[in-house]
């Protein structure tokens, strides 16, 4: 296992033509996944330096701290980069629902095999 400081951290990551890197959010206590989004350079450093989870949001062409009109936040207890570099997986501490629908978690759907 490799820690890097934050800028390192960040160096290693490759962020695709738009600029982005898709980030796996699992929560740290149970390990479920939470939600998956999108963050930019300038989201990842907030969210290293602040332990803030902050995202880029394609749709409002944004940084949004997750949980910033909710309440809802996620303070980063671990963040971990892909043998790729190309996919974060953040371990947060969850206040409240993950998913805007008010789920727990976005992943609530199952296929019935």
């Amino acid at each position: 296992m490799t820690h890097l400081a934050p800028n390192e951290f960040v160096a290693t990551v490759k962020f695709d033509a738009s600029g982005l890197v898709v980030a796996v959010v699992q929560d740290a206590t149970d390990n479920r996944v939470l939600m998956v989004a999108w963050m930019n350079r300038d989201a990842l450093a907030r969210t290293l330096t602040t332990r803030d989870v902050t995202f880029w949001s394609r749709s409002r062409t944004k940084l949004w701290r997750k949980g910033e009109t909710s309440g809802h936040t996620q303070r980063l207890v671990e963040a971990w980069v892909d043998c790729d570099g190309d996919t974060l997986l953040l371990r947060v501490n969850q206040t409240g629902p993950a998913c805007h629908t008010g789920q727990p978690t976005c992943f609530f759907t199952q296929a019935k095999l």
